[in-house]
């Protein structure tokens, strides 16, 4: 598990994420494995055609947590 997302700036949720890949500023995306599919489905289609490196995790409580939130999280990117 990664901890803390490699303590870099960071952005989450679906808009921020889908606005850093559109933006060129995303380094990578980290979407959650159990999150809806309308939600991860656009991101990972961005991600595809923008070359953004993907890493799965396995539940939406554990991204948050690794984002430091105590919320759940479906989206997440590490900017450059």
């Amino acid at each position: 598990m990664v901890n803390r997302l490699d303590n870099k700036k960071i952005v989450i949720g679906k808009k921020q994420t889908l606005r850093a890949i559109s933006r060129n500023e995303a380094e990578k995306v980290y979407l959650s494995k159990d999150a809806d599919v309308h939600v991860t489905k656009p991101i990972e289609d961005a991600c595809k055609s923008s070359n953004v490196e993907i890493i799965y995790f396995d539940s939406m409580k554990e991204l948050g947590a690794s984002c430091g939130i105590n919320v759940n999280a479906a989206a997440a990117a590490v900017l450059k």
